[in-house]
């Protein structure tokens, strides 16, 4: 097919070469945004008078006719026919209108029209990824309000550290997505500034109107500096950035969810639909969806880290380089929305093994913490406080003992200032609901927490 800048050379493209340096196998994913890009450049045109009202009705219908056929599947978008879907776009225009196709050139450049199509593209997936984190937040609500009074073990260094109420958990994760979401509409407003009229690199000659372009496209904004819009994928890095840390949260309740769904645990089970079996051992029932959302999570970082390695030492504008940021950006965006639908459905079907969960702060030392505070209350400093209950904790170890099973007798072998009322305190419930700073984990604030989730979903 006729190259868009043959004119200046003798010979024809090497067959490998052409192979190499081609980006239509993936960039054809784009046509949709290259077309109305192009529809809207045309309309622009007609009204400057760059090119005659009759010429820009033209090519307007043609590259509608061939937006209605690729949407229908009526035109094929076949391996090897172009270089990009620019010169896709503009030959098949030019089989359909003739010659004048090539005035829909004008004015323009395959650099910031390419600039244009992505930042069109990711909008409008930036949007829908939103909407998933909305959908993966109301699940966990789900989950949280219908288990609001039970308890499980809160960790650190994956070791026993305090109570807390199951829905707390759940909801440590609602407020990482809520960031998530947050930075993704962040990211949406930097996005949103059109590209076209930058050509090449130094703007153009011809009289156009870019505010114009910028409102057919729903754009608020143009690119104040045509160098810095041709050469910039800032928009795509940052939104790689934005991705890396959503995979790192789905990564960590990926793995939770394989731990407590573990016999160990024993805390969760996870819907058959998200899991597998064996080939070898018939009993098998494995995490397969949450271990491979927490692999994916990997695949996103690798994708970051390639994009950021190929602009970190590219000279102004627009370098051949640049073509590479497509796969991972596809990649990268097919991964991430997948992940969050199908963490939100292994959330909303999951079952929780209460008994279990709570069991599990049987014969701990997690209320360790409450005894140290009731000191306090009696006037300890919280070091000297601390030091009582580190040294009550070895003696139940030494004796095989729990702290509820300690009597008065034995708690003022450490200290005459303990009373009676000092083992009320060992109930992990009652450690929990001690909880009450804004935030915390006591049930009334957990309640109060899920209603300020519920209205910010809401808004």
């Amino acid at each position: 097919m006729e190259k868009l800048w043959g004119g200046r050379f003798k010979k024809n493209i090497n067959k490998e070469m052409e192979k190499f340096i081609s980006s239509f196998s993936f960039d054809k994913k784009l046509v949709k945004y290259d077309i109305l890009g192009s529809i809207a450049h045309a309309q622009m045109l007609g009204k400057c008078r760059i090119i005659t009202k009759e010429e820009k009705d033209k090519i307007v219908k043609g590259l509608r006719q061939i937006l209605k056929e690729v949407q229908e599947n009526k035109l094929e978008i076949a391996a090897g026919e172009a270089e990009d879907i620019h010169s896709w776009s503009e030959n098949k225009l030019k089989e359909k209108i003739g010659t004048v196709a090539g005035k829909l050139h004008t004015a323009r450049s395959r650099n910031d029209q390419i600039a244009l199509d992505e930042r069109m593209y990711l909008k409008e997936e930036v949007l829908k990824i939103q909407d998933l984190l909305k959908y993966l937040q109301t699940s966990l609500l789900l989950i949280a309000e219908k288990n609001l009074k039970v308890i499980m073990p809160g960790y650190t260094h994956l070791q026993h550290a305090q109570p807390i109420l199951f829905p707390h958990h759940l909801l440590a994760y609602f407020y990482k997505f809520n960031r998530d979401k947050g930075r993704m509409k962040d990211l949406f407003k930097r996005m949103d500034v059109m590209p076209l009229g930058s050509a090449a690199l130094a703007g153009t000659s011809f009289p156009i109107d870019r505010e114009f372009i910028a409102s057919q496209l729903g754009f608020s904004g143009i690119s104040e500096n045509s160098l810095d819009a041709v050469s910039d994928r800032d928009f795509i890095l940052e939104f790689f950035s934005v991705s890396a840390i959503t995979m790192m949260h789905l990564s960590r309740l990926g793995e939770e969810l394989v731990l407590w769904s573990s016999q160990e645990f024993n805390f969760i089970e996870l819907d058959d639909s998200f899991c597998t079996g064996s080939s070898i051992m018939p009993q098998k029932k494995n995490p397969d969806a949450a271990e491979l959302i927490r692999g994916k999570t990997g695949r996103v970082y690798g994708n970051m880290i390639n994009l950021f390695t190929v602009m970190k030492a590219l000279p102004l504008a627009y370098n051949h380089d640049m073509q590479e940021d497509k796969e991972p950006l596809f990649d990268s965006v097919e991964t991430i929305k997948k992940s969050l639908f199908l963490m939100s459905q292994m959330i909303k079907t999951l079952t929780v093994n209460r008994e279990n969960m709570s069991a599990g702060l049987k014969g701990d030392f997690s209320t360790a913490t409450e005894l140290a505070d009731y000191l306090v209350r009696k006037g300890l400093s919280f070091r000297e406080a601390h030091k009582i209950v580190g040294e009550i904790v070895l003696y139940c170890i030494n004796n095989k003992k729990n702290l509820s099973q300690l009597n008065l007798k034995e708690f003022k072998l450490f200290h005459k200032i303990f009373e009676e009322k000092v083992t009320e305190l060992l109930n992990p419930h009652a450690a929990a609901n001690a909880k009450t700073s804004y935030g915390g984990t006591s049930f009334d604030k957990v309640q109060e927490s899920i209603a300020i989730a519920k209205n910010m979903i809401k808004e």
